[in-house]
């Protein structure tokens, strides 16, 4: 006699309501908002059919989409030439000329980070994003990469590494605040706690 399976029709509707906005922001860092949407839904088809596979905790299933959307967009760019990582966007906010207060600070620090975050290597980008935007832990975030926990402290330290050395060349007022505080009013946005974690031991 054959054995009842699991109810795998509402485990999946469940972990689409639970994890779809996380999901459609992941893409959206990592590819075009115009295609973010396809991807995933292509993502979310292959989590229907391996819905049994994925884990029961909700920030573990969330970790798991985001490795299956990451090897959707791995395929589908590995045809324009081979990619083993996918550069992260992050928003830029221009200051207003007129502007001269700790708003103007503000975009002026966004606007750095911004210009080093792009001389950073795909593997820094997405090392960083990962724990910064993503909010995973070291073993998750290996697990969308498909590494091991140990190599990818071991990336996230020489990403936070790289960050800094340009940062540093980012020439600005000795009194102006880090730059690396933008990164909590970026859009999209870190927790709250996102400067405390680039800084933080892996």
């Amino acid at each position: 006699m054959r054995t009842p399976q699991p109810d795998r029709e509402g485990r999946f509707r469940a972990l689409y309501a639970d994890a779809y906005a996380d999901v459609l922001r992941f893409a959206q860092r990592r590819v075009h908002s115009s295609h973010a949407e396809d991807v995933v839904a292509d993502a979310f088809l292959v989590a229907w059919r391996r819905v049994q596979d994925a884990p029961s905790r909700s920030d573990e299933a969330r970790a798991w989409l985001f490795g299956i959307v990451r090897h959707c967009l791995l395929n589908t760019q590995r045809g324009l030439g081979r990619r083993d990582a996918l550069a992260v966007r992050i928003a830029e906010t221009a200051p207003a000329d007129s502007a001269d207060g700790p708003e103007d600070d503000a975009a002026v620090q966004r606007l750095d980070l911004a210009a080093a975050w792009r001389r950073l290597s795909a593997g820094e980008q997405e090392a960083l994003s990962l724990r910064v935007f993503e909010d995973l832990t070291s073993p998750q975030a290996a697990r969308v990469l498909g590494i091991s926990a140990a190599s990818y402290r071991l990336r996230l330290l020489r990403a936070r590494r790289a960050l800094r050395r340009q940062l540093d060349l980012v020439e600005r007022p000795s009194s102006a605040p880090d730059p690396l505080s933008a990164l909590a009013s970026h859009t999209p946005a870190g927790p709250p706690s996102a400067p405390a974690q680039m800084e933080e031991n892996p």
